[in-house]
């Protein structure tokens, strides 16, 4: 990911351009890395290491997701809509 890549994701999630700590930010950067790796698979099906920092990266994500849902339904569901995340 790119430091343009980055900085798009953040100021269309993020209060401002600089906000990185909201959770929707968070949620949205650890997605576009989830993508990325999923497409770096197609190609390289043996890499098992960094298949297992996409499992740590799926699990930092559904936490984020479970806070955000305690915290705020509304601002969860927008999220979810928002990166066509299932569940």
């Amino acid at each position: 990911m790119t430091k343009e890549e980055k900085l798009e994701i953040v100021k269309k999630f993020g209060s401002n351009d600089k906000d990185s700590g909201k959770t929707e930010v968070q949620i949205a950067l650890i997605t576009k890395r989830i993508n990325d790796l999923t497409s770096h698979f197609d190609s390289h099906k043996k890499d098992h290491h960094s298949r297992r920092g996409l499992m740590m990266l799926v699990g930092k994500r559904r936490r984020l997701l479970d806070y955000l849902m305690k915290k705020d339904i509304s601002r969860y569901r927008e999220i979810i809509k928002e990166l066509n995340i299932r569940k």
